[in-house]
Parts: structure tokens; C-alpha cells; sequence
């Protein structure tokens, strides 16, 4: 089973710029397509984006497309989210997580969680 631990989160204004990291180990990280989500208190944790385990085949939802990239080092059991032009609406946890079975946006078809790192952008 892969455990995975985010880093990379923090405070940063608005139109600014984060890298959150997601380290894997354990488990079949390589085989593994992964996923990142966010969550606000209160509300449902949301997709983000995907990526396959061969790095070839990405998804984004529509309010980070275009601002947000999904990328993986399988060599260094890592993937990550380039976050640019970040927006207060982008305040949350994210989590990153790998994908078991089902729809690529859907939290259900995610079986491995890390414990998430805060992202918070002021205006």
C-alpha cells in the first residue's frame, strides 16, 4: 500500500505561485495513476487533477485549467502540482492520493490518502 505525504502548502497572495509536492513510498507508486484534490470546511472534497502512471494522460477540473499543472518524477516517487495565478477561491486542503478503480474525479476511486497540506490565498 503506497503512503503518501504532501508538503508545499502555505500563504500567498493572490496571482502568486505554489508547488505542492506529494511523496510517495511503500506500495506501486510507479503503477499508480494519482490524483489531487482540495477540501474547504464544510464542503465536499473536490478534483483537481489526475495524472497517469505513465505521465501521459492529464485531467484538470475547469476552475484550475489552465492555471494548474500535474506533473510526476517516478524516480523520485513524487508528484506535484504547479499552482500559478492563484485566486482566494483556491484556499483549501489539498490532498494527493492514488487511484484504485473508478472515474479519474472521483474521490471514491482514490484508496490512498495523504494527510493534505493547507494552501491559503489572500487577496
Amino acid at each position: 500500500q503506497v503512503q503518501l505525504v504532501e508538503s508545499g502548502g502555505g500563504l500567498v497572495q493572490a496571482g502568486g505561485s505554489l508547488r505542492l509536492s506529494c511523496a510517495a513510498s511503500g506500495g506501486t507508486f510507479r503503477n499508480s495513476d494519482m490524483g489531487w484534490f482540495r477540501q474547504v470546511p464544510g464542503k465536499e472534497r473536490e478534483f483537481v487533477a489526475s495524472l497517469s502512471w505513465t505521465g501521459t494522460v492529464k485531467a484538470y477540473a475547469d476552475s484550475v485549467k489552465g492555471r494548474f499543472t500535474i506533473s510526476r518524477d517516478n524516480a523520485k516517487n513524487t508528484v506535484y502540482l504547479q499552482m500559478n495565478s492563484l485566486k482566494p477561491e483556491d484556499t483549501a486542503v489539498y490532498y494527493c492520493a492514488a487511484r484504485s478503480s473508478g472515474g479519474y474525479n472521483l474521490v471514491s476511486a482514490y484508496s490512498n490518502w495523504g494527510q493534505g497540506t493547507q494552501v491559503t490565498v489572500s487577496s
